[in-house]
């Protein structure tokens, strides 16, 4: 009975367990389907990241490998030279080299120490061929050893970054848009994006003094950046370039226009060489560019969509822009590929024809038609629309070219941004152009527009009751007209108790005849960006203060009032 007890219960067991064993991997299956028919996409994107990744980290080991042989064809020099070093010692037909303490391989892993030693320890050296390098295109590279390294750099070696920006700029006769177009790039990422991402600022002067200039300029608005690595600023040496009045005249171009695209398929190589190792992809900007908000995660998202499909999965260059060389991005295991061509023909044609012929070098076919020559080109040359940058700059680094290219795919740029400001009564002695009104800027329907201001005249926004105003942001000048900002122009409150004069007497603030307390001014962007001291409590008026004449006239985009109830912590405005 026992026994049949305990074959039945076995055999319930034996069921439940089979039971078990079909659902549970049943069940497994249906939720691992279920996920990969949700997540397919997902999926297929980080596999292409790791892909990705995977060429990077191959470059860089390539990189290596590089160095381990030209570090042991001078070996083998110098053992032919009969060199030697104190230490162990290895025979190679006579001559003793010594490799034991040699401080050339300190940095070499033990595999590479160990390949050196096999190299230099053979019984017999073979004739080794030379392959062309830089120094085949530019010969006057070897007059200086210190012709390959930077002049200036401000850098944290930060590295493995996704997404590298680089920025070539030069000195410019009238307007730089450098700062504004920095912190528009980063008014447009988020937290995130900027952790997997650098920008890399190439200044293509000689002058190292110019340079300093405007890293002092980039270090005044971007410390913390440059300071997490996030920004880094370098210049070649005055011996990169060649003697640029000797360049042969191509294309029946002048001999400036010549020098001028030149330096800049240079300056390209150079700038492309020093970012390869930092990060996965390169992305090639200028220095006078606008973009749109979230515009990295686009860019790697498009880029590893394009990766994960097999007829795309080999593009060469992803183009986020219309217009020449602006937003091109590139596998940065690909570089090598557009230095060499730079360097090969910088003084035969400009950059963006240049990357077109390499292009058609590689896929096209002169026994077929154009038609499938464009087919195969638009595999390895990939566009996105709408477009994610736009050209801002008027005046080109070329003297006297003035560059009014806009890209149509990037839309319309905004003109103002709305904000909603506390209740108040707004009034100004600024003549508004048209309909362009004061009124209209405070309540975000548009920005105002005035006439040339003059020393005394005020903006003013008087509160209909007392107002605790923690933040206030004014933004003047537009990427369309950058001059018309306000200039000597202070922020000034009017304290609800209208004791401006004993309030100035605890807290840092000069006070006006009138009582107002002076608590800011327009810095050299054309922005007034500042918090309250919540001692002053609340205010019955807060007003604009012009100091001085102006040669321009005046837009205000942005009118912005945070008041106390507003939770949102304060951070540092960008000045675009």
């Amino acid at each position: 009975m026992k026994m049949g007890l305990s074959t039945s219960s076995m055999r319930r067991r034996g069921c439940l367990y089979g039971i078990v064993l079909v659902l549970i991997p049943c069940t497994v299956l249906i939720v691992v389907i279920g996920t990969d028919y949700t997540s397919e996409q997902s999926m297929s994107q980080r596999m292409a990241e790791f892909q990705m990744r995977m060429q990077y980290l191959e470059s860089m080991y390539r990189t290596k490998q590089e160095d381990v042989a030209i570090l042991s064809q001078y070996l083998r020099l110098a053992a032919l030279n009969g060199a030697s070093v104190t230490g162990a010692t290895s025979s190679t037909d006579g001559v003793n080299v010594s490799l034991a303490n040699l401080d050339l391989l300190d940095g070499l892993s033990p595999d590479s120490r160990s390949l050196i030693r096999n190299v230099t320890s053979t019984s017999r050296l073979a004739e080794t061929l030379k392959l062309p390098t830089a120094f085949h295109f530019l010969p006057h590279l070897l007059d200086d050893s210190a012709s390959l390294q930077p002049s200036y750099i401000e850098s944290k070696k930060r590295q493995g970054v996704s997404i590298v920006l680089g920025i070539p700029t030069v000195k410019r006769d009238k307007q730089s848009y450098l700062v504004e177009t920095i912190d528009n790039l980063i008014s447009n990422m988020d937290e995130e994006e900027q952790n997997d991402t650098m920008i890399v600022v190439y200044v293509g002067e000689t002058d190292l003094d110019h340079v300093k200039t405007v890293a002092q300029q980039l270090r005044t608005r971007f410390a913390s950046y440059i300071d997490s690595g996030f920004l880094e600023i370098i210049a070649p040496a005055t011996s990169y370039y060649p003697n640029m009045n000797n360049l042969r005249q191509t294309l029946n171009d002048s001999q400036e226009r010549v020098r001028w695209r030149s330096k800049q398929n240079l300056d390209f190589a150079f700038l492309m060489a020093y970012a390869q190792p930092k990060g996965a992809f390169y992305l090639q900007l200028e220095d006078d560019i606008l973009t749109k908000k979230g515009f990295v995660t686009i860019m790697k998202n498009f880029a590893l969509e394009k990766t994960a499909k097999k007829e795309h999965t080999n593009w060469f260059v992803l183009d986020f822009c219309q217009l020449g060389f602006i937003g091109k991005m590139f596998k940065s295991a690909d570089l090598p590929w557009l230095i060499t061509f730079f360097q090969m023909f910088f003084n035969d044609k400009p950059v963006d024809w240049l990357l077109y012929h390499l292009i058609y070098t590689k896929v096209c076919n002169v026994e077929k038609d154009g038609k499938s020559c464009k087919q195969e080109m638009s595999k390895l040359w990939i566009h996105y629309k709408p477009s994610l940058f736009q050209h801002i700059g008027t005046q080109s680094s070329l003297r006297g070219k003035v560059q009014k290219l806009k890209d149509k795919q990037f839309g319309k740029i905004p003109n103002f941004h709305p904000h909603r400001n506390p209740p108040a009564v707004v009034r100004t002695g600024i003549q508004p152009y048209k309909s362009y009104t004061l009124q209209k800027a405070y309540s975000g329907e548009s920005f105002f527009w005035g006439l040339m201001p003059q020393p005394g005249d005020l903006i003013e926004f008087k509160f209909k009751q007392p107002t605790t105003v923690r933040r206030y942001l004014f933004r003047s000048g537009n990427f369309e007209q950058p001059s018309d900002r306000f200039y000597n122009t202070t922020v000034e409150v009017l304290p609800a108790s209208g004791n401006g004069s004993a309030i100035s007497a605890t807290l840092p603030f000069n006070v006006t005849k009138d009582g107002f307390l002076v608590v800011g001014s327009f810095n050299n962007y054309g922005i007034a960006d500042g918090v309250i001291d919540p001692k002053i409590g609340k205010l019955k008026e807060l007003r604009l203060h012009v100091n001085s004449d102006s040669q321009n006239w005046v837009i205000l985009r942005e009118v912005n009032m945070e008041r106390s109830d507003f939770v949102k912590p304060y951070m540092p405005v960008l000045t675009t």
